[in-house]
């Protein structure tokens, strides 16, 4: 049982990830490698590993296990911000963390020798376990990442949108029967019995692809605190939103913040609906500004937004008048 308990502060906090994160579905993939439950939307992915230099693998493999603990240091948060970030911060691990955290691995999962060489900071062994990142990513997870991509976002649309119209403790019980609101604490079905205390730093949900059965925490409670789960299946009837349209154009997450703007508001409501970060919510209504998408005005200390004309037409695909 893992067990998370809010204050009224965290509920403030408390977000979902704006795209997929590049390093968590890497050791989610490599877990369902050595799953044998047929499933459709992973058989074509499994297929695709045949394509994966096998020496990748094998140094990958042992540092993710399936199940039990695997280190921290491998999904970093510098990931939200893209496959390059991510690795460069696996890369710049310090010693001590690489140390501890290889250590406790090494207690449930025999290890290669390799690794006494990373645990040990050596750069050779580093920058390999960075190839073998990319070539993994490029080779298996690459080709069908507009897939996760979109699985997520769809996901993720509907936790935000629940949380912009309801609350926060709404978008919570979106999750059941996977996570249990039960006010203040977010409960989940676990194989160890956990208790995780936010203590006023919120909780970052990351909708994830090949996450299954339970979600995932971190192990480490000084880092802040993430809980990855399996991203939902969308309805065979559910349409598609107009910000699936035009994520290849524009991103996901700023497609996601124009059509938040379907209704006039502040930057902080535009966050809360786009379910991104105030500040990250202020960069990308400036982009959409300048492209003549958005306008803004300031009314004391807010800012207001709303779709200009263009911004209109360009989400609902109307024609020009």
């Amino acid at each position: 049982m893992l067990r998370i308990h809010f204050s009224a502060g965290d509920l403030a906090r408390t977000r979902v990830a704006e795209e997929p994160d590049p390093l968590w579905e890497t050791v989610l993939s490599l877990h369902q490698l050595h799953e044998n439950r047929r499933e459709p939307l992973l058989d074509a992915w499994r297929r695709r590993k045949r394509t994966c230099d096998s020496g990748a693998l094998r140094m990958l493999a042992p540092l993710m296990p399936s199940r039990g603990y695997f280190p921290d240091f491998l999904t970093p948060a510098a990931a939200s911000g893209g496959l390059e970030c991510g690795i460069d911060a696996v890369l710049a691990t310090p010693r001590r963390q690489l140390r501890t955290e290889l250590g406790l691995l090494s207690i449930s999962t025999p290890l290669p020798g390799w690794t006494r060489q990373l645990a040990d900071g050596e750069a050779s062994a580093v920058h390999r376990l960075g190839r073998a990142l990319r070539v993994y990513h490029a080779s298996v997870l690459a080709p069908g990442w507009p897939d996760i991509a979109a699985r997520v976002e769809s996901d993720r649309r509907h936790r935000t949108g629940a949380q912009c119209r309801l609350g926060t403790e709404e978008m919570l019980r979106t999750f059941a029967p996977v996570l249990r609101w039960e006010p203040p604490v977010l409960t989940a079905d676990y194989p160890v019995v956990r208790d995780i205390h936010l203590q006023g730093r919120g909780l970052l949900l990351v909708p994830s692809y090949f996450c299954r059965r339970t979600p995932v925490a971190l192990m480490d409670e000084t880092l802040w605190p993430v809980l990855v789960y399996p991203a939902r299946s969308p309805s065979p009837e559910e349409p598609a939103a107009p910000a699936s349209r035009l994520a290849p154009l524009l991103g996901h997450t700023r497609a996601a913040v124009l059509q938040a703007l379907q209704e006039p508001c502040t930057t902080t409501e535009l966050a809360r609906c786009a379910g991104v970060s105030l500040s990250s919510a202020s960069e990308h209504a400036a982009v959409l500004r300048r492209a003549g998408l958005v306008a803004s005005t300031r009314e004391r200390h807010r800012m207001h937004h709303s779709l200009t004309p263009l911004g209109s037409r360009l989400l609902t695909g109307a024609p020009a008048g």
